[in-house]
């Protein structure tokens, strides 16, 4: 899995090695910039054919900098540039100065400075045939919303202007005003086409309005090897993920779910559920279902098998066969049902995964759910759920954030986990899992994976029963969720566009091949 880092943390990890004396900021400086230009000739090959005429932008930091060392690089390469500066060139930090001083003596070229304060100026004007803007004005560092005349390029209709004038804007790091912590916007943000950031990429980038606003983004690497020890958001991917079989398994080494089903007419939930959890490798599947929706069942299912659960008592006796080591209670069960036989569920201690109605049903008291659930559980809910089962964290998600770093959803999700005590997956195209004990991963449906028919009817019935299905296999709960919902994204790219619920599972043999190669 790919790591992602905060600000804070990609500071500490350039301040540990120049402090080391395993590179200098300059160097740093250096680098970052030829992996910008880098990454523009890479993306679009026909810029490095010609000469053009681009636009640098450059803010008071060390972000600054490194837009200057991409105006020297673009010159060389017979580029015309405008510079602007925000702010005084006399405040610059030490590096970025020097790389100043580098474009202004070298170029014989008079930069233009616009004070941060008037949102007009008449300085500010872009040349004919510009075709690019490099926005190198705040990058990781920006902690509140910033104003003046740069802020115009936020607003939507020179956002117009700038692609109907075939104008690309590339944003070094990350889009000015887009906190790179939580990818939340803080007052405005210069949407990009390419984002080129460094080492790793940054949360900002893959939850919230970052996928929105960051275009691509590409990672350059500038030759650092030191990480921190803090805590690490990972980036589910295939690296390292693996629902091989073993050739020596039987069905009974894989384990059996039970699937929790509504009443009559409220099947489908359920049984999409079961299906997924057959397909990712569960060793047995039964449908535990009332008496009234059982012929309804039968004449549905094959492979899936029925047993007849009507309430807490039925459910009890079910449990007995300790050979059912996954449960599943939510998609379709119906609000009083679940309320009836959840807390029957987690008495028994299986590996768990509560969703949709198992979720609801405790609306009015999520302590209660709380004071019942174990560390083999895994909680699914989607936004309005989570803001159901934890009101005070998803109010503080909502805020508009006024300053940097924001709350983010890996923060919500992170404190709603350790609320809980067992792991919890936040659903959106940028699902984030948690554990209570910190650990953290995001699942992005974005940018190379975007899947947007995945928002579909059923669908997150049939990631319960993935989840559901690789724990009857034995995974860990925070394996299970991270696993699980990769490949759902993945069956849905596998499918592509028309995609429904039911669609899903089938995709899984054609991932599982890709898998194996």
């Amino acid at each position: 899995m790919t790591e992602l880092l905060t600000a804070a943390q990609m500071r500490g990890i350039e301040t540990s090695a120049i402090e080391s004396g395993q590179v200098t900021g300059l160097e740093l400086m250096e680098r970052a910039g030829r992996g910008v230009v880098e990454a523009i000739f890479e993306e679009w090959p026909e810029l490095a054919k010609t000469s053009g005429r681009a636009v640098v932008l450059c803010g008071p930091g060390n972000n600054g900098g490194d837009g200057f060392v991409v105006a020297r690089l673009l010159k060389e390469w017979g580029w015309e540039i405008d510079v602007y500066l925000y702010g005084d060139p006399e405040k610059l930090p030490p590096d970025a100065r020097t790389n100043f001083e580098k474009w202004r003596n070298k170029n014989q070229v008079n930069f233009r400075r616009i004070d941060p304060a008037p949102l007009e100026d008449d300085t500010f004007r872009f040349q004919p045939g510009t075709s690019l803007v490099i926005d190198g004005l705040f990058g990781t560092g920006l902690t509140r919303p910033f104003g003046g005349v740069f802020s115009l390029l936020a607003f939507e209709q020179a956002r117009s202007l700038l692609r109907n004038n075939d104008v690309r804007v590339v944003a070094i790091d990350v889009p000015s005003g887009l906190c790179a912590d939580s990818g939340c916007i803080l007052g405005n943000v210069i949407a990009a086409d390419l984002t080129v950031t460094f080492h790793d990429k940054k949360i900002g980038h893959m939850i919230n309005d970052g996928p929105a606003n960051c275009g691509l983004v590409r990672t350059k690497q500038i030759g650092l090897v030191q990480k921190e020890a803090s805590a690490i958001v990972k980036l589910v991917s295939e690296d390292g993920l693996s629902a091989a079989k073993s050739e020596t398994d039987h069905k009974y080494s894989h384990g059996h779910g039970l699937i929790l089903s509504g009443g009559s007419g409220k099947t489908g939930a359920a049984r999409l559920a079961a299906r997924g959890a057959l397909r990712i490798g569960a060793g047995l599947v039964t449908l535990g279902v009332p008496p009234a929706a059982q012929t309804e069942v039968a004449a549905q299912v094959t492979a899936i098998m029925l047993q007849r659960v009507e309430g807490g008592d039925e459910l009890s006796d079910v449990l007995d066969d300790e050979r059912l080591n996954a449960l599943c209670f939510g998609p379709g069960l119906g609000l009083e049902r679940a309320r009836d036989l959840v807390p029957v569920a987690l008495a028994a201690n299986r590996a768990t995964v509560l969703d949709a109605d198992a979720l609801t049903a405790y609306a009015d008291d999520p302590a209660a759910l709380f004071d019942q659930l174990h560390d083999e559980c895994v909680l699914t809910p989607h936004g309005g759920e989570f803001a159901r089962l934890f009101p005070d964290i998803s109010e503080k998600l909502k805020a508009v954030p006024t300053k940097g770093p924001a709350y983010s959803k890996v923060d919500a999700t992170r404190e709603a986990a350790k609320r809980a005590g067992c792991v919890v997956l936040f659903k959106g195209s940028d699902t984030v899992i948690a554990a209570p004990d910190g650990r953290c991963a995001i699942n992005s449906a974005h940018y190379e994976r975007s899947a947007p028919w995945l928002a579909t009817a059923g669908s997150g019935d049939v990631l319960a029963g993935f989840i559901t299905g690789l724990l009857a296999r034995g995974f860990a709960p925070m394996q299970a969720a991270e696993t699980a919902a990769w490949l759902h994204v993945e069956c849905a790219r596998t499918f592509g566009p028309g995609l429904i619920a039911e669609d899903l599972p089938e995709q899984l043999p054609a991932v599982f091949q890709h898998l194996a190669k």
